[in-house]
This record gives C-alpha cells, structure tokens and sequence, in this order.
C-alpha cells in the first residue's frame, strides 16, 4: 500500500538530482505543447501539432537581493494538474457559461520561489511565484516572444509610458520593428503560415503593466519593457500627472505573492481569437459576494454628439434640460443609464456643480423615470475627493463614475486602479475607465468595473484629420484589443460617409463606414456598458434604426465566432438573455459579399430581421434596407457588403 506514495515522491524529488531538465505540457486536445528547459536558464519554446511556432525564449525575474531568479535553477519540485470545470462569470461579456479546461505543470525551486505553466486548447500561460517574508523590490522581469517564422506583426507602436493606448494596430513586417520601437498591449504576431500568437496579460495587481519592444535584427522577436516606479510627479493640471523620473525599480511589493500571467494565445484561423477567454479565465475570481446590484446596460452620452439638440423648446447645453431630455430619451428607448460627462461639474473640483444643472432635480426626474446617472471624472479628481463627494453620490443615486485621464499603467496607477474598483464597490457604483491601459484582469476581480476605453475609439472622429479610424481599424480590433476585455469605443453614429465624402467635426461628429458598419458594432464590439454616443436627435430621425439600437443587447448568452480575418473582414453571432441570436458582420474598405453558415442555431424555422447596406451605399454610406424574410437553421445566409460596409440579422425562431 505504500508503492504508490513512494512512486510519486520519487518523480517529485529525481527532477532535482538531475543536472539538466526538459519538461512538456501539453493543452487537453493535444494539439498545443510547451518545452521547459531549466539549462543553463529557464526558456520556453511551443509547438502547434508537432511544428515549432516559436523558439526558445528566456523567462526570469531579478529581484534586489535574490538575484535573478531563472538563472541556473535547482528545480525541487514538480507538480502537475489537469483541471476541467464550467465557469459561470456574473457579466455575461461573451457567453452565460465558459468551459475551462488546462493542464498545469508548476515547478518549485531552491531558493523559495517558482513558475506556474498552463496550456490550454487556446494557447498558454505562465507566471512567478516568490515566497519571501519581507518586501521585495522588482529590478526587472524577462518576458519574451520570439515567433519561429514571423510574417507579420499588428503593433500598436505607442511615444512612451504616457499614453492613453488608443492606438491604431499597424501591420508591419518584422524587419520594421527595431529595439527602440515600443507598443502597448496586446499584440498580435503571424508566428508561421499556421499559427498567430497574441501577446497579452491579466491578473496585474500591485505591478507595472507589461509592453514590448522589438530587438536587433528581422527576426521579429519581441522583449518584455515595464514603466519604472516613479520617483518624482507633477501634477500639471486637473488631470495630467507626469513621472518627471523613475527609480532603478519596477516594484516594491509583498515577498509572498504570485506575478501577473503573461498569456500566449494560440490561433490557428483568425477569427478563434473571437471567443478566447483566457484572459478572463487568468484572472482572481470576484471578491465582491453580493453581485446583485450590477446592472450592465447601455448607456446615452453626451459628449460625443456635444449636446447637440434640435427641435426643442430649451438652449441645449450642459444644464438640467437638456439632460432631463436624456433622460426621456434613455426611458424611451430601453436604455439604462445616462452620462454626464465633463461639464457637469468643475474637473478639478468635484464638489463645485455647474449652476447650470439642478442635480437634486435632475436625480429625483431620472429616478421616476428608472434611469441610472453615471458621473464623468478625472482620475485626479475623484482620488482626491471620493469621500467627500460621498455623500451627494448617494444623496443623488448616483449608478457609477466614468474615471478619465489616467494615461499610465506604472505599480503607483495600477494600484490606483484597485483601490478605486474596491471603493466603488463597497458604495455599489459601476466603473467605467477612461484614458486608461488595456483590461489585465481587473474587470474579473471587481466586476463592478464593466468597461476600458485604452481603444482608439469613434470620439475620435471629432479630430482624426488622417482618417485612421475607419473599417480596416475597426476590423482590427475585434482580433487585437478586443481580446483582452471589454472596449469602451462608443459606437453609434447616425450621420455615416464613405472615405471621400468624410471630414472631422466637432460638433457634427460623422463615422466612417456605412450605416450597417456602424449598426454591426452593436454585436462585434463587447462592452457591458455600452454606449449610444450620438445626440438623440440624429436617434429619433432614423427609427427603424433606432428601433435595432433600443433592444439590442449590451451582454451575451453565447457567442459563435462565424468567420473573419484580422482587419479585412468579421462575422459573429451572438445570443442575447431574450432568447434572440444577432449575426453582425463588417468588411473593410473592400466590398465583398460574405456568407456564413446557420448550423450554430437550434433545430427549426425562423424569421430574420436584416439590416443590409443599400444598392447606393458605395456612394451615400446612410443608404440601407431593412426587410424580413424566413430561414432554416443551416440555411446559407449572405451579406452583400459596400466598401466599409456592414450588415445585421436578427433570428426570431419560429
């Protein structure tokens, strides 16, 4: 009866008398395999079904005092895992339900510290783990990518650490991308003719937030950089905080704790990374027990469309009428929240109300109507004031805080980050961050924060004279940023063009792309707290359209990743909690007719509702068709797409 625990004691305990070792780890499906190796330094290298998509690559921590953990390495220890389980996230971003499944190899080694590895079906992971008494300070942390064959990396190429992310995902050839080119998070690399790789991390707490840089050469490897702790800050303004210099340091943090995850995700044609949930997965699980006051929904802003109203009896403008017909408009049309963006208060003191608006007024007139009221901030602002705009927070039945201007991601922001998703949440207010990083597993661990922008969004259509956020950009994202979490890009543009015929506005703002394009973000783009950005005015002119806006959805029962190709073209199908599933689908600059398979749907027959673009879209990117007509599940269904073009279905069974 003691065979088998001396067995495993001693495939426990032989690793570490050996002088040189190679583990693998292989995803559940066996197609993914991962090769540790321990001499002379800790590497990683993958493999897709037998071929290599990447070459060995180094990984390791330094550490003040400890050394560099990953060089030379006394493995102890291995142990291994393999877990399948159904996880039922409370925000329902893609799906009611995921199914995780991964295997786990974790090896502890001399010296009070180790790695963790899981490979999934969809790619796969690692991290540190150090188990010291004191503090510890971060020197630095080796992360790197070195794709096998690289063809193609979509880098969001950024000036520096002060940034708010919204960047565009340039496709560039690996001899592009030198050692003093930096981007932010995620990136996307075309790893062989079979395989892209997505960069990414999650679980970032109390650290700074990883980037990457290109190295020498046309190799396209890829190595890890961090923002430093600073060491000193000006404070310019009501919301711009420079570092004007860094310590030696990336973090000062617990000794015993576990490091954020870096994430390599495995696809094999583009459009799997549509449904990849390992960054969520990867993420600590809610600390919030009682859940039941977050309300996803969407939302009426104001900013974008600058409070342009028309055919009203009042002076539109930041002031109680004008919001209490956002109100009316919200009420009317299903929404759930109105947001009042800057101007609703002094930026710089939150305590100083616009005399133009009667809040305890407009709070009572919102709250007959069943409508939430989300603040707008700067991030400066509320940390300075949170506790003492308490009071009229709760006073008025304020629902959330749109917290703006962060622009950094170094160990003092993030941790700003958490301390404000737990504050908000003990007050059970929703969080919505702006000018902020990429989602890193925030929004699992405090799912009160529903939404990031850290997206080159539609607000800038106010300004962007180079015409960068059209179709290509926004058939990019859903396969880059996307992955990572929720994106806060406000869609909703009624007044729409086709390249030529565009031009920034202020304050008619106009989207590029048809009409369709546009109505299609609606179930492409996830975000819980989803916005309609344009005026309601542009809104009640298009009624069928609005119709469309009004009921759907802003959170996901299921998703079905149809089609796609990473900024060419998108189809996704999605079921909402009504029991209706919503086809949305999106082409570039090129028109194309796209056809996708029904097979996804429940047996039987059923009434779709589409959205097309019109035969004079090519030319008037607002010309559309809406007609109704009857399929059967597997039932071939085409979308005729213009340039920038789009297309939406809605399938009632029968």
């Amino acid at each position: 009866m003691f065979l088998r625990p001396f067995f495993l004691f001693l495939l426990l305990i032989i690793p570490a008398l050996l002088p040189a070792q190679t583990y693998q780890l292989t995803s559940p499906d066996g197609r993914l395999r991962l090769e540790l190796s321990t001499a002379p330094v800790l590497t990683w290298q993958l493999n897709l079904q037998n071929e290599s998509i990447t070459q060995p690559a180094p990984l390791a921590l330094t550490l003040a005092g400890y050394g560099t953990l990953g060089n030379k390495p006394t493995v102890l220890s291995v142990l291994r895992d393999s877990v399948r389980q159904t996880v039922q996230p409370y925000i329902h971003q893609k799906s009611a339900t995921i199914e995780e499944r991964y295997n786990e190899l974790i090896i502890n080694c001399k010296d009070n510290w180790g790695v963790a590895f899981r490979a999934y079906n969809e790619g796969i992971a690692y991290r540190f783990f150090t188990n010291y008494s004191d503090v510890v300070t971060v020197i630095n942390e080796t992360v790197t990518l070195r794709p096998a064959a690289c063809q193609t990396i979509f880098f969001p190429e950024e000036d520096g650490f002060y940034s708010h992310n919204e960047r565009i995902f340039k496709s560039f050839s690996p001899g592009q991308i030198g050692e003093n080119n930096l981007a932010s998070l995620p990136v996307l690399v075309q790893s062989t003719e079979r395989a892209k790789i997505l960069l990414t991390e999650t679980d970032l707490q109390d650290y700074p937030g990883l980037w990457v840089m290109g190295t020498a050469g046309k190799n396209g490897n890829l190595r890890g950089t961090f923002p430093r702790c600073p060491k000193y800050t000006l404070e310019s303004s009501d919301r711009d905080i420079f570092v004007t210099d860094r310590e030696a340091y990336l973090a000062k943090t617990k000794g015993t704790r576990t490091y954020p995850w870096r994430l390599f995700l495995v696809a094999e044609k583009d459009a799997d990374l549509l449904t990849n949930q390992m960054p969520w997965l990867l993420a600590e699980s809610s600390r919030i027990k009682n859940t039941a006051w977050i309300k996803p929904g969407k939302v009426a802003w104001d900013w974008w469309n600058n409070l342009n109203l028309s055919g009203v009896n009042f002076q539109a403008g930041v002031n109680t009428a004008s919001y209490q017909y956002f109100v009316d408009f919200a009420a009317k049309n299903n929404l759930s929240y109105i947001i009042l963006d800057e101007g609703w208060s002094t930026p710089g003191d939150l305590m100083q109300v616009n005399p133009a608006v009667d809040m305890d007024a407009l709070a009572q007139y919102a709250r007959q109507k069943n409508i939430g009221l989300i603040l707008w901030a700067t991030w400066t602002s509320i940390d300075h004031q949170f506790e003492v705009l308490l009071p009229n927070l709760k006073k008025w039945g304020v629902k959330g805080l749109k917290i703006d201007f962060m622009q950094r991601d170094d160990q003092e922001c993030v941790n700003f980050y958490w301390r404000m998703a737990e504050k908000a949440a003990k007050n059970q207010l929703l969080c919505d961050f702006h000018g902020a990083h990429k989602p890193a597993g925030l929004q699992r661990t405090w799912p009160n924060v529903l939404s990031f922008e850290g997206v080159y969004g539609m607000e800038n259509c106010k300004w962007d004279t180079e015409k960068r956020i059209g179709p290509e950009h926004n058939l990019t994202l859903p396969f880059t940023r996307q992955v990572a979490g929720p994106m806060d890009y406000t869609p909703g543009a009624m007044l729409n063009s086709q390249l030529s015929d565009w031009a920034p506005s202020w304050n008619s703002p106009a989207s590029l792309g048809t009409r369709c394009h546009e109505l299609a973000k609606y179930v492409v783009f996830e975000s819980p707290l989803q916005m309609l950005a344009d005026s309601p005015t542009n809104y009640t002119k298009e009624p069928e359209c609005l119709q469309f806006l009004a009921q759907v959805p802003a959170t996901w029962e299921q998703t079905v990743a149809l089609d796609g190709k990473v900024s060419d073209y998108i189809a996704i199908a999605r079921q909402g909690e009504n029991g209706l599933w919503y086809i949305g689908a999106m082409t570039d600059w090129t028109a194309r007719d796209l056809t996708v398979r029904t097979d996804f749907l429940p047996e039987g027959s059923y009434e779709i509702e589409i959205f097309a673009d019109g035969p004079n879209a090519g030319r008037n990117a607002q010309d559309y068709r809406r007609t109704v007509t009857h399929l059967r599940k597997g039932d071939p269904l085409t979308f005729k797409m213009a340039p920038g073009g789009g297309g939406v279905a809605i399938l009632r069974k029968m």
